[in-house]
């Protein structure tokens, strides 16, 4: 059995008729350059190591990224005791920082690096077991 021949004529005329509600759901604007995405990464210690020099324990580091001049600070501590603070005032010209703590016994040393009240890093020195 043949199809008549104004099969084809109405489903072209059906397809002219949906063609509207079928392309309205398509968005008609793409963006050709997105909007810059603009990133500010914390500061972060890019650097430090904790080492014995003779009876004083000895911390550098460095502090990479952007930030606002402040105080580097660091607590010493041997297993769970607290042995005390110190800081140093860093900027834009000055982003590295020397620590040094007397401490003639061997220990399980840490010291804990913080910037602006955030903690940046620990570094540890088990010259014992904790």
């Amino acid at each position: 059995m043949r199809a008549p021949a104004s099969f084809p004529i109405r489903l072209l005329v059906l397809a002219c008729l949906l063609a509207p509600a079928l392309t309205a759901c398509r968005y008609a604007y793409f963006p050709l350059v997105p909007k810059p995405v603009e990133v500010t990464l914390p500061a972060r210690v890019t650097t430090a190591t904790l080492k014995r020099d003779g009876a004083n324990l000895l911390l550098q580091a460095r502090v990479e990224g952007r930030f606002d001049p402040g105080y580097l600070s660091v607590a010493w501590f041997d297993g769970a005791q607290e042995l005390g603070h110190d800081s140093v005032y860093l900027d834009a010209a000055q982003r590295d920082a020397s620590f040094r703590l007397e401490a003639p016994n061997p220990g399980a040393y840490r010291a804990v690096i913080s910037f602006g009240g955030t903690v940046l890093r620990q570094v540890e020195l088990y010259e014992i077991l904790p």
